[in-house]
């Protein structure tokens, strides 16, 4: 794996800048990698466990960031559920529901993620022609999201049926291009969530998610880590936090009186970029 620490840290820029902006870090990672020539260079397995490390610096990040959050729903889920003969999900509290929510809208990633792993890990991950089509299919759909939406859900009224359906467009997260934040949040609009609550939930329900793939995926992986190479990954994970807790508050706080318009935009102008570099032969799909 070649690799230097100007590299890791623009990959850790990268990373933490793009991973809960709806615009796909995969997208903008895979090409910073073909263009740097970090790919064709490393190997499927390789290139795997080079992002399951640096999205430890994410994790991380939405961890902490949300760390009052998880605390205050883990401790009213546990008071609520645990030991309690009848559960009556309509009398809990918020945070009780909300762990609920994130319970059932968890569910069809982990049964799409566990059954489409290999294709997910494997040379799909690196098409520019499916990131490409990705970038530019989510961009129109998100258009149409904004444009249909009520925008008058708050967090407090997503339903069970509302938390499974945003699980399920959780699960498109894994077609390379698309992005986690990108399904998630427009799924939330067309259900008529406002934009501030939609990201929300969109980061909490990411949690189960994100923490079991990266974790598994570093497990699966570590023996195609050089350790030579250890310094660099943990500096491109230091960056991949520092940024990715900055893109997060930047996000809640632009969706409070924004709309997304800035990203579908931008969605379509990298998907048309891409192509261009595919076809004046600047980088290969």
């Amino acid at each position: 794996m070649n690799l230097n620490l100007l590299q890791a840290i623009i990959f850790g820029i990268i990373q933490g800048l793009t991973e809960f902006l709806p615009i796909s870090s995969t997208a903008h990672l895979t090409i910073a990698a073909k263009l740097f020539h970090v790919i064709p260079a490393l190997s499927d397995h390789e290139w795997t466990a080079f992002m399951a490390v640096i999205q430890l610096g994410t994790m991380l990040a939405v961890l902490i960031y949300f760390l009052k959050d998880i605390w205050n729903i883990l401790n009213a889920f546990f008071k609520e559920n645990v030991g309690k003969g009848k559960i009556e999900y309509s009398k809990q509290s918020l945070n009780s529901k909300l762990g609920w929510l994130i319970i059932v809208g968890s569910i069809p990633i982990g049964i799409v993620g566990i059954s489409l792993k290999k294709i997910i890990e494997g040379s799909l991950t690196k098409d520019l022609y499916v990131i490409a089509a990705s970038m530019i299919g989510l961009a129109l759909i998100l258009a149409v999201a904004e444009k249909t939406s009520s925008f008058k859900k708050e967090i407090k009224e997503i339903s069970i049926k509302d938390a499974l359906l945003v699980g399920v467009a959780q699960c498109f997260a894994l077609i390379p291009g698309s992005s986690r934040s990108g399904t998630t949040i427009t799924a939330g609009l067309f259900l008529g969530m406002k934009r501030e609550a939609a990201a929300r939930f969109s980061f909490l329900l990411s949690l189960p998610a994100v923490f079991a793939s990266g974790f598994l995926e570093l497990w699966e992986s570590r023996k195609f880590i050089n350790p030579a190479l250890s310094l660099d990954l943990i500096v491109a994970a230091i960056f991949a936090l520092t940024f990715g807790y900055w893109s997060i508050d930047l996000l809640l706080k632009f969706l409070r009186t924004k709309t997304t318009f800035v990203f579908v935009y931008y969605r379509i102008a990298v998907g048309l970029a891409i192509l261009a570099l595919i076809l004046t032969h600047m980088i290969l799909a």
